[in-house]
């Protein structure tokens, strides 16, 4: 089963963005090629998860699904391949230095912004679609999802969770890298437990978002509806709440330099790893792109 460093699944229009983020989410996959091309089946199952659709608007779902996929294969899927070569030409001249890992941070916050803006009239009308018992439908699930997620993250030992966060950046982090020595899982223990609160900050951020769903939902046949999802989806943070906003803004400082640590700490055959790790899923986005190649060559990252 695919696993993800993270994602953003909160409403029906974020369904698509775990699945369609490839060069982040799918990375994890023993098959990226096979979970791009399945990657309408997931949302449909995730998107049913939360409210059952009709007939119509399930086959609508299906048809903003493939547009949306179109969309990516053919402008994204080569973006994503431009950035995992300048990361493999990096690795050519050794380890990368903060700066250079920096910007390619900075690259890859680059690829979001789009695909919500792709997303976002896909998600109204499918929103503004929903019959009042959908929507009660809807809340009921995200309620049982949310108390879900509070008894999985927040129950339990301090010392347990800490542990169980570092074991998950452990695993995630060794996708990359391959086995990590001793100094860089001494790293990623020190983060973990810098990390402590976040999860707590996350959750009720979460709780935040999706009541300012449902308060939306309430007017969804009234005007301002459209810009109420549409700031829901492409500025989220802010029904998130500050606390999120501040913790968001922290975790993007500290995963830089979690980053540029691990990396400072690695050896030869961590960044070989590194550097064909990036080259199968370059491969894997070339076989799944829309476009040619000379039109990829031509792309550059800002």
């Amino acid at each position: 089963m695919c696993q993800y460093g993270y994602s953003f699944t909160l409403s029906v229009g974020r369904a698509v963005v775990p699945v369609l983020i490839s060069a982040l989410l799918i990375a994890g996959c023993s098959s990226p090629r096979l979970a791009y091309r399945y990657a309408d089946w997931g949302i449909e199952w995730w998107v049913d998860d939360y409210v059952t659709l009709t007939q119509l608007q399930s086959r609508q779902l299906s048809a903003n699904i493939e547009s949306l996929k179109q969309w990516h294969c053919s402008t994204e899927l080569p973006r994503y391949r431009v950035w995992l070569d300048n990361v493999r030409d990096d690795l050519k001249n050794g380890k990368p230095d903060p700066a250079r890992v920096g910007n390619l941070q900075t690259q890859l916050t680059k690829f979001l912004p789009p695909l919500l803006h792709q997303i976002t009239p896909h998600a109204i009308d499918t929103l503004a679609s929903l019959s009042d018992e959908q929507v009660n439908e809807l809340a009921g699930n995200m309620e049982e999802r949310q108390r879900e997620l509070e008894n999985e993250f927040l129950v339990g030992n301090a010392e347990a969770r800490v542990e169980a966060r570092a074991e998950r950046a452990v695993e995630r982090t060794e996708r990359w890298l391959g086995s990590l020595n001793s100094k860089q899982q001494l790293i990623i223990s020190d983060w973990s437990e810098n990390s402590a609160g976040n999860t707590r900050i996350w959750i009720k951020g979460r709780e935040n978002w999706q009541q300012a769903l449902l308060l939306a939902l309430k007017h969804r046949h009234k005007p301002g509806f459209e810009a109420a999802i549409t700031e829901l989806i492409n500025n989220s943070e802010t029904a998130r709440g500050e606390a999120y906003a501040e913790m968001m803004s922290k975790r993007k400082e500290n995963i830089t330099l979690l980053i540029q640590d691990l990396l400072m700490a690695s050896e030869h055959s961590h960044l070989d790893h590194l550097a064909g790790r990036a080259s199968d899923l370059s491969d894997d986005f070339k076989a799944l792109s829309c476009v040619a190649d000379s039109e990829v060559a031509s792309l550059a990252l800002e």
